[in-house]
């Protein structure tokens, strides 16, 4: 569910945008993100800073767009969120000493602080590499092939980098203790 509420804002794009063109599509964008927000909001009584983040551009970019008439700024959109969180990880570290990274996984799996530091980095990058990729297709390809890039590309870079991260994650994870052979797993 979690998965749906936070793609339910670029689904709406493509959807939009197919049916309406890009300035339907920008104005749906940023009606999906504020009721997502609100009903994060109401829903957990807290909404995550990079989730306000993501409304703040949406809203700066996305109504530059419909002013303008522009797509350019929907397309810059994006990047500069990438932007924004490879900055946020990188500048936590270097200047505050603070994994972001860390702080949102620690809880789920004890690494050593030398994997942490790699995987914040790895972050990162692939951050910065996204906003870079983003900028290619917008400035490479028509608008329709840049619409389906930001869905399908982006989630399907994003599903091969986690999918990346845990196979290498998964030789520093450590195996349960090993159960007694007459013991009983308690979730069977």
């Amino acid at each position: 569910m979690k998965f749906l509420i936070d793609f339910f804002p670029i689904i709406l794009f493509f959807i939009a945008f197919k049916l309406g063109g890009i300035y339907v599509a920008t104005a749906v964008a940023i009606a999906a993100t504020v009721v997502q927000i609100a009903y994060l909001h109401f829903k957990h009584g807290k909404v995550e800073p990079m989730q306000w983040l993501s409304l703040g551009v949406i809203v700066l970019f996305g109504g530059a767009t419909l002013i303008a008439q522009s797509d350019t700024f929907i397309k810059w959109k994006p990047t500069v969120l990438y932007w924004l969180m490879a900055a946020v990880l990188l500048g936590g570290q270097w200047f505050f000493g603070k994994n972001f990274i860390k702080s949102l996984m620690g809880a789920q799996m004890q690494l050593p602080d030398a994997v942490w530091i790699r995987l914040n980095g790895a972050w990162a990058a692939f951050f910065v590499s996204m906003g870079l990729l983003n900028l290619w297709v917008a400035y490479s390809f028509d608008t329709d092939t840049w619409v389906s890039f930001k869905l399908f590309g982006g989630m399907g870079l994003m599903f091969a980098f986690v999918i990346g991260q845990a196979l290498y994650l998964s030789r520093y994870l450590k195996e349960d203790a090993a159960l007694p052979a007459n013991a009983k797993d308690p979730q069977a």
